[in-house]
């Protein structure tokens, strides 16, 4: 699936506001959906990709030989999931969700993120 169609995919998940694919080495994002006037998706697919590098580095830090699978930040209203890409080509990529937390099934949401990164071809 190529990132459009990613994307597409990702913002038919029940209390979808806004995607992006993110390079966490740059922070540049190579696309994105939704967001909005209180989502502004560039903002925040920057300041994630610090999240994601920091949970990288504490892993370092403790010896852990572990992969991040995803990452989740609950506010008030909101979920925001980032999911890590995996494989040689995606490398250094994750998936921002941001989710109404009043209309979204965490797992379900989860689960298909999880889906979507799979089939995903950069």
């Amino acid at each position: 699936m190529d990132i459009d169609t990613a994307l597409k995919e990702a913002m038919e998940i029940d209390g979808a506001l806004g995607v992006s694919l993110v390079d966490y080495g740059s922070g540049m994002s190579l696309g994105s959906l939704g967001g909005g006037k209180y989502l502004d998706l560039e903002i925040a697919s920057a300041g994630n990709t610090e999240v994601v590098r920091a949970k990288m580095r504490t892993l370092e830090s403790l010896g852990m030989q572990e992969t991040i699978d995803d990452i989740l930040i609950t506010l008030g209203r909101q979920y925001h999931l980032i999911r890590l890409v995996r494989g040689q080509a995606a490398s250094g990529l994750f998936i921002y969700l941001a989710l109404d937390k009043a209309k979204a099934n965490l797992a379900l949401a989860r689960h298909h993120l999880k889906r979507i990164e799979g089939e995903l071809a950069i």
